[in-house]
């Protein structure tokens, strides 16, 4: 039978004799004879158990675990799966503390930013939930509607764009800020009262999306142009915004179309359409319009319903 010593084990595994005759010592790979003058000698089955010891630890695998897969105390198959789920594991790990580094060289807030993103989806959904039981909780809303706002699950991916994990800073400092909880108790409250009063709750009339289109529209024009709200331009292009809203809510264009804006100013708040646009963006969804430079822009030059 063949017999090889530590140096041709050495040429024929890739190994070092050093790493070998390491192994050889700790009894991971015993040698199968010795020759007169006490030189070890190694056979086949030992170089082809060396080799798999060079494969495990290639593969991140600790000298022990191959002890036992050599020993047959535990399978190459069973070793192989907890070592790709302690890989999957890491590799998660180093995807979001990437995107956390892209995110803070951007001037993201490094401590927040590595806080949320190491958050499970359970833990994430929290902060939603919660939200929803300050600003729902105490009133009566149409079912239909308060169970699809709570049915939006917050969905990370394990390897998050640099883009979708400022999306969830922001969205969960957004969820936490008194001042926007506060405008959506408001929304809320107004939500009940219609409904109590029998108001039609129905969505907007196609000629109200086209008010509302028109008004969008008029605005990023005036931005574009570089027109500020305080102008006399600006006090042009609200008055054909309010003119187009008059006739497409069946009213005078006089302070009685802007009273009938006022009633809706509450639901116009731009960081609700903003809520919608960071959902999308988080969870991979096709892109959200995002109209709240002209609707910020429309408040500003004095339209009430923005």
């Amino acid at each position: 039978m063949t017999r090889y010593q530590i140096g041709e084990l050495a040429r024929m595994s890739g190994l070092t004799v050093r790493t070998i005759r390491f192994y050889s010592d700790s009894g991971l790979i015993p040698p199968t004879d010795r020759t007169s003058g006490g030189y070890r000698t190694y056979d086949a089955d030992a170089l082809a158990r060396l080799k798999l010891v060079r494969t495990l630890r290639d593969l991140g695998v600790d000298l022990p675990t191959a002890g036992r897969v050599l020993a047959r105390e535990v399978s190459v198959t069973d070793v192989a799966r907890a070592h790709a789920d302690a890989i999957d594991a890491q590799m998660k790990t180093l995807r979001l503390r990437r995107a956390v580094l892209r995110a803070v060289a951007k001037g993201g807030e490094m401590e927040l930013m590595n806080e949320l993103a190491r958050m499970s989806d359970e833990e994430r959904q929290r902060i939603l939930d919660d939200f929803f039981e300050e600003v729902f909780g105490p009133y009566q809303l149409d079912p239909q509607f308060e169970q699809h706002m709570r049915s939006v699950r917050i969905e990370l991916p394990d390897d998050p764009s640099t883009e979708q994990l400022e999306a969830w800073v922001e969205l969960a400092k957004l969820v936490q800020d008194p001042d926007f909880r506060a405008s959506v108790k408001r929304m809320s409250q107004q939500h009940e009262e219609r409904r109590n009063s029998g108001a039609d709750m129905a969505p907007p009339s196609d000629g109200q999306m086209e008010a509302f289109n028109f008004a969008i529209a008029q605005a990023r024009a005036a931005l574009e142009a570089g027109i500020v709200p305080e102008s006399d331009e600006a006090k042009a292009v609200v008055d054909r915004v309010n003119a187009n809203w008059a006739e497409a809510l069946g009213v005078p264009n006089d302070e009685r179309v802007v009273e009938r804006l006022r009633t809706f100013s509450d639901f116009a708040d731009p960081r609700a359409e903003r809520y919608w646009v960071l959902i999308a963006k988080i969870n991979g969804w096709p892109a959200m319009p995002d109209h709240s430079r002209e609707r910020a822009w429309l408040r500003a030059a004095g339209q009430p319903f923005g």
